[in-house]
């Protein structure tokens, strides 16, 4: 997935979203610890450009496949682009955010989103 600081937030939440149906991105003004949430008042505008949302350059290829955990999705968003991520999955209709499941894979994540 590649990232440019001309992308928006929406653009990478689409991306991601084609890769893994049942889960999703959300990004945030400030950062969170592993194993926690984040305020739903932190959330970017998706139309947000991600020049604007990080804090380092921005710009180069987000490496990720369906054997990587959560907490390294998010962890490699914040180190390597400066955005701060958090990983949702699709239960019983709602979006929860993985904070207890960020050792889980995204195809595992995925996968639990798909049986609800």
């Amino acid at each position: 997935m590649k990232i440019t600081d001309e992308k928006r937030i929406i653009d990478i939440q689409s991306e991601f979203n084609q890769l893994f149906p049942y889960l999703k991105l959300e990004f945030y003004k400030s950062p969170h610890k592993e194993g926690e949430g984040t305020e739903q008042s932190s959330i970017l505008d998706p139309y947000t450009k991600i020049r604007a949302a990080s804090q380092v350059d921005s710009s180069g290829e987000l490496n990720i496949n369906e054997e990587m955990k959560v907490a390294e999705v998010e962890r490699l968003l914040a180190d390597q682009f400066g955005l701060n991520a958090q990983v949702f999955r699709k239960s019983q209709g709602l979006w929860l955010q993985t904070t207890a499941t960020d050792h889980w894979t995204l195809k595992h994540q995925n996968e639990s989103g798909q049986r609800g």
